[in-house]
């Protein structure tokens, strides 16, 4: 009876650790938007103000700090950017984008788009960053041609 029950805790352990531990990977399916430019030079939720050059966003549940991979399906383009406030207030949308972010993901004429949302561990190093920057600006270079 007492070896059912360890195996059995363990079984309901193993489930709840890769059920959990997954969720935060997971990548997410939303619609995104970026700040108006009237939010220049405004406090954030964390503290900071916002700039619409950086690369951040807000978001109702990530913590503050927690750093964000935004893909858009439509043209692959990714950017890396960090949870600095909270939104965006509306059941439509999933993420509030800087007005930079939402330039590399090319969704500022379109105003709101799906995009893919991954939870990293830990900031990639700036080469990462450099080199999503460079492939967005290659995938620029081949649509003007």
């Amino acid at each position: 009876m007492e070896k059912i029950i360890i195996r059995n805790f363990t079984k309901l352990l193993a489930l709840f650790l890769v059920v959990f531990l997954n969720i935060g990977a997971a990548p997410k399916l939303g619609k995104a938007t970026y700040y108006n430019h009237k939010m220049e030079g405004r406090h954030t939720s964390d503290g900071g103000k916002y700039r619409r050059d950086s690369l951040t966003c807000a978001h109702l549940t990530y913590p503050f700090g927690t750093i964000l991979k935004v893909r858009n399906p439509k043209n692959d383009k990714v950017v890396i950017v960090k949870v600095t406030d909270r939104g965006p207030h509306s059941r439509k949308l999933m993420i509030d984008l800087s007005y930079r972010a939402a330039q590399e993901l090319d969704i500022v004429r379109a105003g709101i788009a799906q995009v893919e949302i991954t939870k990293l561990d830990s900031m990639p190093d700036n080469n990462f960053q450099d080199s999503i920057l460079m492939n967005n600006d290659l995938v620029k270079l081949e649509l003007t041609k």
